[in-house]
């Protein structure tokens, strides 16, 4: 029991270190609205990460394995993404606009009250749109099923240590970014906002992109 939490240890610690877009949203959100709106998104992001492990573990290695590479889905993904980093970038610009109240001072901002629930939903659906993140976890049960004679409650504390280091850690970026928000000004948190929304902009052009350039490398193989 213990060698299998050991073993999932390093997987947690490299799932929380992940650069993509969760990863910058999450820090974004922290410096933005705080600890507990931090927590309510990434708690979406891990629900999104459970329900990719259910469906690796319940659906079969085969059919799993078209799924992830299907174009159509890196399409539908990336386009979403898109449409949000795009649609974001111009509602900053005009959440900036109202926000700020006094030409002189714009280190003031109107606060807000903060969304749980909506913060929850955009970290599962920012998630669970990366079918990347599918790849990822059918990955991971291909190479460590074997290894845990596939028993479902060895399975069970796998996962679930993965997604604790992942959390755990995940917090400790969350403090960290907070830690920012009392020294950014308005305009600064507004950069940050707008730079997000070109992050994944950029991530939905490479998800849409990503099978073409798989297709290029499998032609030049010799």
């Amino acid at each position: 029991m213990f060698a299998d939490i050991l073993l999932a240890v390093p997987l947690g610690i490299l799932l929380a270190f992940t650069i993509g877009p969760v990863f910058f949203v999450l820090l974004e959100t922290a410096i933005t609205k705080g600890f507990r709106a931090a927590i309510a998104f990434n708690t979406g992001v891990v629900t999104a990460d459970a329900a990719f492990i259910a469906i690796v573990y319940f659906t079969t290695n085969s059919l799993l394995t078209e799924i992830k590479d299907d174009p159509r889905l890196f399409l539908a993904g990336g386009l979403i993404m898109m449409a949000y980093g795009l649609l974001s970038f111009i509602k900053v610009k005009k959440d900036f606009q109202k926000d700020v109240e006094c030409k002189d001072n714009i280190s003031f901002i109107r606060i807000k009250k903060v969304n749980y629930i909506a913060l929850f939903i955009k970290g599962f659906l920012l998630n669970f749109i990366n079918i990347g993140v599918l790849g990822f976890w059918l990955g991971i049960i291909v190479v460590f099923g074997p290894k845990l004679d596939m028993e479902p409650n060895r399975i069970l504390l796998f996962f679930s240590s993965i997604i604790i280091v992942y959390f755990l850690i995940d917090i400790g970026k969350i403090l960290i970014a907070k830690k920012l928000k009392n020294r950014l000004t308005a305009y600064h948190i507004y950069k940050i906002k707008r730079v997000i929304s070109i992050i994944l902009l950029l991530f939905g052009v490479f998800l849409v992109c990503k099978p073409f350039f798989l297709n290029v490398l499998s032609s030049l193989k010799f």
